[in-house]
């Protein structure tokens, strides 16, 4: 008799499957099965880590950034964006203590970006202080501002997917994987975290894989450069990348969204 920790993936036909940790899985049949009950995930130290500390490991994604701060928010802007202007490179990040009111902090925000000729943009924490007193001000959700804040295991997400043949170009710590005109992601390091950012895929290419391909070749960087947590964002209505992510083991640690004045 023996114990297996895992997740029941099918129970037909007599046998059970289970799924361990490390994506190996195993075959029980039912009629050996004394007794079963549901197991919460072991916490993980990865998600102890605040809001404003998790999305500070997004700052090597676009080494351009001009960067000031206001208590320990984060004033971000690209000077010279390429291509289309990104919302977390161009918003306030709103985690933290400013330091000052949060009525003299938003004057801020409105200062330093409308000085910059950009719209004025924070990224919140859902649900948040600095949530709910900029909705309460008046400023609104900007279309598709709604993300999920993922992370997990760089070694688990390693064994759950399949080397492919993406080829990978590094410098320093950002890096770039692709299968070219099919499949392409951006991955940059911070410390052991290593975030993804970037991910696409053809439409005329997906369900094929190109997606774990091109994340199995920057998960291999990663790992070589000592990272141990990967992480990334997602928009809440992405359903097929959540689901991918999920399947790689990564889990939501916060929610955020970006708000900008109505006027």
């Amino acid at each position: 008799m023996t114990d297996v920790l895992g997740i029941c993936e099918s129970w037909a036909e007599g046998v059970a499957v289970i799924r361990r940790e490390d994506g190996s899985t195993v075959e029980i049949r039912t009629a050996d099965i004394v007794s079963g009950k549901p197991v919460p995930p072991r916490p993980s130290v990865r998600h102890r880590v605040s809001a404003r500390e998790a999305e500070s490991h997004a700052a090597p994604h676009w080494p351009g950034v001009v960067r000031e701060p206001l208590g320990e928010w984060e004033l971000r802007t690209e000077p010279s964006p390429k291509g289309r202007v990104r919302k977390r490179a161009n918003s306030c990040l709103a985690m933290g203590d400013a330091g000052v009111p949060l009525g003299d902090a938003a004057g801020v925000v409105l200062d330093f970006y409308r000085a910059r000729e950009r719209t004025p943009m924070v990224q919140v924490e859902v649900g948040s202080d600095e949530d709910r007193w900029f909705s309460g001000a008046g400023w609104e959700i900007v279309p598709g501002g709604d993300s999920l804040f993922l992370l997990g295991s760089v070694s688990r997400a390693q064994r759950l997917v399949s080397p492919g043949d993406a080829t990978l170009h590094a410098d320093g710590p950002r890096a770039h994987a692709a299968i070219p005109d099919q499949a392409f992601a951006k991955a940059s390091i911070d410390g052991d975290w290593l975030g993804v950012h970037d991910l696409y895929v053809e439409p005329e290419v997906r369900r094929r894989g190109l997606a774990r391909a091109v994340l199995a070749a920057l998960l291999e960087w990663g790992a070589e450069q000592g990272a141990t947590t990967l992480w990334l964002h997602v928009e809440t209505d992405n359903a097929p990348a959540i689901a991918l992510y999920e399947s790689l083991g990564l889990s939501v640690h916060h929610g955020c969204r970006y708000l900008t004045p109505t006027e």
